[in-house]
């Protein structure tokens, strides 16, 4: 076993999933870690929550990766976790002067990536399907382009070729009612009218999409790639979304799903995490980047990526489901001797072991997806989780108390059935 701490460098450390990750890391259920974050505003919630925190220039700063790289080597980190699209470009460039695995990809990759407008013009080339769509500037392009989407038939949306985190979408709507929006609804409404868009905008200016409203149940792919496919994958729905970040998912069994995310993270070279949302059958959104993403008991995606950067587990990996401690059983063993948890290592057929106590009476009884869980239901866990959730995972785990899952199984989403993300 390590005899210091893993120390971890997280970015942009005051952004919306900062807390929930670094908690993520923190009670990963197997080793300290130290944990240091980096913000350009001394305000961020990471500096409360990290073991050292600095500030540094905006992720676009011709000297963000140097203060990065001076503070790798001040704090002796020994990987850097980057969270936000704004750091990734600079990152991306100076990832190979780093002494220490910096978990992003590629600089073209991430370049084609926060482009969306290129993004979509891939998916159209590799038979993916996502919106329609003009690359327009100005008011008078937009309205352009809504006009021939469509417009006022039905609504359109639009927002900036370069965003995140839903910054300047917003949905062109002849039905809205500014009287109703004014009166009973909370600010920040993402719905207008065409003439209202066209008189805010500029005549000229950034960049934007103007794009079919793509309607439908929404679902998500996040994961880790290595550049040609999908190392670890978990397909989900989105329930519920608060500020245009998901709040709460329920893991899918979708093979379709994951062939698609599959050939897009093929296609952009994507290394380290990945982020693929879907309106009804339509791609609208890929991030080269950790997202929100669930955090339970038996899938805790950034302590993978840790373990997979830091070389302590290989692609060909077993996922280790034990209640609260999320552990990984390497095919290459660490120190020769153990998986990394002080333990020998045990093969089974197939990869996978049950315990063969007596298994909790109605999750036991449950066919198919619960049984690869050795006989439990997966309840998620997050920030400030549902209690309902803890007592559910807590009463099953006192009779089912281990199972190892290859990571093809976590892959197709069996693992954790319901999950709560972090908010």
């Amino acid at each position: 076993m390590p005899t210091k701490p893993t120390t971890i460098l997280i970015t942009a450390a005051g952004a919306p999933g900062a807390a929930a990750l670094l908690r993520g890391l923190r009670e990963n259920g197997e080793r300290e870690v130290r944990l240091v974050g980096v913000d350009m505003s001394e305000r961020a919630i990471g500096r409360h929550l990290t073991d050292a925190f600095h500030l540094v220039p905006a992720g676009s700063d011709p000297g963000y990766a140097d203060a990065v790289l001076e503070i790798v080597e001040r704090e002796g980190v020994d990987l850097v976790l980057p969270q936000s699209s704004h750091d990734l470009p600079t990152l991306a460039g100076a990832r190979e002067r780093f002494p220490v695995p910096v978990l992003v990809s590629g600089p073209e990759t991430v370049r084609r990536s926060n482009d969306k407008a290129e993004t979509y013009e891939l998916l159209q080339r590799i038979g993916v399907r996502g919106p329609e769509f003009r690359r327009v500037t100005g008011a008078a392009g937009v309205k352009a382009a809504a006009l021939e989407l469509g417009y006022p038939d039905k609504p359109v949306c639009f927002k900036p070729v370069f965003s995140s985190g839903s910054r300047g979408f917003r949905v062109l709507d002849p039905t809205v009612d500014r009287a109703h929006q004014l009166l009973y609804e909370r600010p920040g409404a993402v719905s207008m009218r065409l003439e209202e868009a066209v008189e805010l905008l500029p005549k000229d200016g950034a960049d934007l999409l103007v794009m079919e409203l793509a309607i439908g149940g929404e679902r998500t792919v996040d994961g880790i790639g290595d550049g040609k496919k999908i190392v670890l994958g978990h397909p989900k729905t989105r329930e519920a979304m608060r500020a245009g970040l998901a709040m709460y998912f329920e893991t899918l069994d979708d093979e379709a799903l994951m062939k698609t995310a599959d050939r897009i993270v093929e296609e952009l070279e994507i290394e380290w995490f990945f982020n693929i949302q879907l309106v009804g059958d339509v791609v609208i959104e890929v991030n080269p980047r950790i997202s929100t993403i669930v955090y339970q008991e038996d899938l805790n995606l950034p302590w993978l990526a840790v373990k997979r950067g830091l070389g302590e587990i290989s692609d060909e990996c077993s996922l280790w489901c034990d209640l609260g401690e999320p552990r990984f059983d390497s095919s290459t063993r660490w120190n020769g001797t153990s998986n990394g948890l002080g333990q020998p290592q045990q093969d089974a057929p197939g990869g996978l072991r049950r315990s063969h106590g007596r298994r909790s009476g109605r999750a036991g009884r449950r066919g198919g997806r619960d049984r690869r869980l050795g006989g439990r239901r997966a309840a998620g866990r997050a920030a400030g989780g549902h209690p309902r959730m803890g007592r559910d995972a807590r009463r099953a785990g006192r009779h089912a108390r281990r199972a190892r899952v290859p990571v093809d199984e976590v892959r197709r989403g069996e693992v954790g059935r319901v999950a709560r993300a972090a908010e």
